[in-house]
């Protein structure tokens, strides 16, 4: 039998107002019978989380049907785990539901990413599957072609993003000491699509959107590709497997 994720102490938050418990309610019977602790709740294991915010989560896992696992290597903004990503051995082999990692695989250097997606795979479980956003370096790429490094792309709660931001990282908290917030790579649709897949997931859907990111979202075996792609759809997010010219199909 599993044992649990966290220590029975750890802090557990819930997110309200979600429109999607579909996901929630997709996994066999078996799985949920094997799992101490709240088992009627699926784990998302929140990678890179930052301060803790209602808004945090993509809207997929927002609301009480998912429990969030919160993961960052900065231990101010207090997370439930402090962890590199390319190091999870605090969190037990097939233990979550599924993984959101939003801006946080860019931070790694380039030969980490591959570490990253492998413990990926490890920690989730055979139904899971992993989604993640990263700037899209052909978007900035062209931004900066067309307008320069110093221009700014959109303002964001941080303050204003300039194409360099998105290349570098966040320079406003780099100068005020956050070092986390330095990038280490960087990613196409095209990329992300070969690392998600060398890594050995199963199935790999990605997407660009008009905000100068790039999605991917991996699937473990026994995932139900279906009833996430129809949950994402229903937030406007529509991911396609990659053809062989790089096109999506």
């Amino acid at each position: 039998m599993r044992t649990s994720l966290l220590p029975s102490t750890a802090r557990v938050r819930m997110r309200f107002d979600s429109d999607d418990t579909e996901l929630a309610d997709a996994r066999p019977a078996s799985r949920v019978a094997s799992m101490p602790f709240d088992a009627t709740r699926p784990r998302v294991l929140h990678v890179g989380s930052g301060p803790a915010g209602p808004t945090k989560l993509h809207r997929i896992f927002q609301g009480p049907a998912w429990r969030e696992v919160r993961l960052d290597i900065d231990p101010t903004v207090d997370p439930d785990l402090v962890a590199s990503i390319v190091d999870l051995r605090q969190v037990e082999a097939s233990s979550c539901d599924a993984i959101w990692c939003s801006h946080n695989l860019e931070h790694l250097c380039a030969h980490e990413v591959t570490l990253a997606l492998a413990e990926f795979r490890r920690v989730l479980a055979p139904t899971g599957f992993v989604l993640i956003r990263s700037p899209d370096l052909r978007a900035v790429a062209e931004l900066i072609l067309n307008h320069g490094l110093d221009y700014e792309a959109y303002r964001s709660p941080a303050g204003p993003i300039t194409a360099a931001d998105m290349l570098y990282g966040h320079a406003a908290s780099i100068a005020r000491g956050n070092a986390f917030m330095r990038h280490g790579t960087g990613f196409t649709q095209e990329s992300l699509s070969r690392l998600l897949a060398t890594a050995g997931f199963t199935t790999v859907l990605t997407a660009r959107t008009q905000d100068f990111t790039v999605w991917g979202a991996a699937f473990m075996p026994e995932a139900d590709i279906a009833r996430v792609s129809r949950a994402l759809r229903r937030t406007g997010l529509k991911l396609a497997p990659l053809g062989d010219d790089g096109v999506p199909r």
